[in-house]
C-alpha cells in the first residue's frame, strides 16, 4: 500500500490535500504520472496545509450559498455553441473547461472547471447531462444543449 497526498480531486477517492492509502499499482500507473497526488513524507504535511487552504478560498462560503447555485444550475439547460459539421459531429470534444465557460455566459456564476464531470466523451451535437460538485455537500445536475455554430 502506498500512502499519498492528493494535489487534486479524484471521485470515490478524496479531495485536495486528502492523505489516502491506495495500492501500490495505482499510485504508479495513474495517481502519480498524472499529478493527481505526491508521495507522502513528513515535510508533505505543509503542502496539505496549503492544499487545504487553496480549496478553502475556491469553495463556496456556505452550505446555503452551494444549494443556492445548484438550483439555478439545475433550473435552465446551458446552451454550449462548438464548431461542428454538418452531420453535427463535433471539431474535438466538450470539455469541463467550455463547460464551465458557457455557465458563466449563461449568468449562473461561476464554477470550478475541476469540479466538473462530463459523463463521457461528448463529440456530437445533442442534449447531455454533467455534474458539478459545489461544495462536500451539494452537488448539481446541469442540462447541456451542444449545438453546432461558430
Amino acid at each position: 500500500m502506498a500512502k499519498l497526498i492528493l494535489t487534486h480531486e479524484v471521485t470515490g477517492l478524496g479531495a485536495a490535500g486528502d492523505v489516502v492509502e491506495v495500492k501500490d499499482g495505482y499510485a504508479r500507473n495513474f495517481l502519480l504520472p498524472r499529478g493527481f497526488a505526491l508521495t507522502w513524507s513528513k515535510g508533505g504535511e505543509k503542502q496539505v496545509e496549503a492544499l487545504k487552504a487553496g480549496r478553502a478560498a475556491r469553495e463556496h462560503a456556505s452550505v446555503e450559498a452551494a444549494q443556492a447555485q445548484a438550483q439555478a444550475l439545475s433550473a435552465k439547460p446551458v446552451r454550449l455553441v462548438v464548431k461542428a459539421g454538418q452531420s453535427g459531429r463535433l471539431f474535438g470534444t466538450v470539455k469541463a473547461e467550455d463547460v464551465a465557460k458557457a455557465v458563466e455566459a449563461a449568468g449562473l456564476g461561476s464554477i470550478d472547471k475541476r469540479k466538473v464531470e462530463l459523463p463521457a466523451h461528448i463529440k456530437s451535437t445533442g442534449s447531455y447531462t454533467a455534474n458539478v460538485r459545489l461544495h462536500d455537500d451539494v452537488a448539481a445536475v446541469i442540462d447541456l444543449d451542444v449545438v453546432a455554430g461558430k
